[in-house]
């Protein structure tokens, strides 16, 4: 999968496992996701967004400080997945 389909699949995920009422299309890679002036995540969204990512994308977030850099941007989801296959063995171009 190449590096622009990964971050239309990230945004997807969040449209639609956070119940967002956007389409992936509006959020920018560098909106931040959490806070007032992004997409106002929550606590809850958090918890989501991390099961979602391991259910869609096979990367797990092992705690709290790992979540407050990974989750910030899809920029930030995106390099994440990408740094957690690379020492897992998994190729980026997985589905």
């Amino acid at each position: 999968m190449s590096e622009p389909d990964l971050r239309t699949r990230i945004k997807e995920m969040l449209v639609k496992n956070l119940m967002l009422q956007t389409t992936a299309g509006k959020i920018a890679d560098d909106l931040p996701l959490f806070g007032p002036n992004g997409l106002g995540l929550d606590s809850i969204d958090a918890l989501e967004l991390v099961v979602s990512m391991e259910k869609t994308f096979g990367v797990g977030v092992p705690n709290s400080e790992v979540a407050g850099k990974a989750l910030r941007t899809v920029n930030t989801i995106h390099d994440y997945i990408l740094e957690k296959r690379a020492t897992t063995g998994q190729s980026s171009l997985s589905v």
